[in-house]
């Protein structure tokens, strides 16, 4: 075949001005675009997919994986794209394949743009150490709706459309879910209070008003806490949050007030001793803090004698533990020492002698 023959081949026309050198163009361009980009997949990323693999961070293997998962996607409609460019088409068909490209594009850089904030947010927090893969998947979730709201959005004015009308159904109907689920709202952004602000977190002890028990769950609405007796109680966040909670869990020491009354027939020098023999007894006690120990007052019916200490461990049982401990060790010490405990007595004088004694037992 001449020369001439050739150039007259390639200038037959096949479809509205395109020649079969504008097709042949098109399509030289498309397959040199995805040699390039199947070369690169198959012997680039494939090494750097190794090395990134034996390194202890994981975020280039994250960066590999966007990469992977969204770029080369938009690169080979990006060759497609171009490569239909350099023919000429209709005006309606170029629109049509501009609006697909730009749907597509838009799509891939909303899901690399989730991707990322996905990977910050796990990752994060995993470091702030909060309640764990529960709370940050509601985030990730909470996040997704609200950017694929806003992309739609985009999508939808990029094609061309008018939003405005979208934009103010979309505010009257927000308006009327949320009064009508106000409560249920309320309760979810408590939800992200308690995620933030953590006054408390799973397994923590608490107190609120008469209720109280172990957090055993903590869900966008409620919260679940196991109490004492055993029932489940089932909170709203928006309650826990309105209340004042008393969270036990990270308690360093407990303190415990010791309130002992002997005998007014007591000498001052027992009642000396009856004192360091509180203190002493406090002190020897394992896992004890003396803060003080005094003769406090004269009461109506004893002699007051106060100590206040601290339990280094805050766990409940071992707090009544040692009380116990130093309650039975006392009252084995004034056996000894001859040291009475008062009960609530009143004596009767008559013409400054002692006539009688009525015990008045008070529960």
């Amino acid at each position: 075949m001449t020369h001439d023959q050739i150039h007259s081949l390639l200038q037959i026309q096949l479809y509205r001005s395109n020649t079969v050198r504008d097709l042949l163009v098109s399509l030289l361009i498309f397959a040199g675009s995805m040699a390039v980009l199947w070369v690169f997949k198959t012997l680039i990323f494939r090494r750097l997919k190794k090395l990134v693999s034996k390194t202890p961070t994981t975020l280039d293997d994250f960066l590999l994986e966007i990469f992977n998962k969204t770029i080369l996607p938009l690169l080979y409609l990006g060759s497609a794209y171009i490569a239909l460019n350099h023919l000429d088409i209709s005006r309606s068909t170029d629109r049509a394949i501009g609006s697909v490209f730009k749907v597509a594009t838009i799509i891939q850089v909303v899901r690399a743009f989730l991707s990322v904030l996905t990977y910050l947010i796990r990752n994060s927090w995993i470091k702030l150490e909060t309640h764990g893969s529960i709370a940050s998947k509601s985030i990730v979730t909470l996040a997704r709706i609200v950017v694929w709201l806003v992309a739609i959005l985009f999508i939808i004015d990029n094609l061309g459309y008018d939003i405005n009308s979208v934009i103010a159904g979309l505010g009257v109907g927000g308006v009327a879910v949320a009064l009508a689920a106000q409560t249920i709202l309320g309760d979810v952004f408590n939800y992200f209070v308690i995620i933030f602000d953590k006054p408390f977190k799973e397994g923590d002890f608490i107190v609120m008003d008469e209720f109280k028990g172990e957090i055993e769950r903590i869900g966008i609405k409620s919260t679940r806490i196991r109490s004492l007796q055993g029932e489940l109680l089932i909170v709203s966040n928006s309650n826990l949050t309105a209340s004042r909670v008393r969270n036990y869990k990270h308690m360093e020491k407990r303190r415990a007030l010791l309130t002992l009354g002997v005998v007014y027939q007591t000498p001052p020098a027992k009642l000396r001793q009856a004192v360091l023999t509180v203190r002493s007894i406090i002190e020897g006690t394992p896992g004890v803090i003396l803060d003080r120990a005094h003769f406090k007052t004269f009461g109506d019916f004893s002699l007051i004698i106060e100590a206040v200490y601290f339990v280094k461990d805050y766990e409940y049982n071992a707090f009544m533990g040692v009380q116990e401990r130093v309650n039975l060790a006392i009252m084995e010490a004034f056996e000894r020492e001859g040291i009475e405990f008062a009960y609530p007595t009143q004596t009767l004088f008559v013409n400054g002698t002692a006539r009688g004694a009525v015990d008045l037992i008070k529960n």
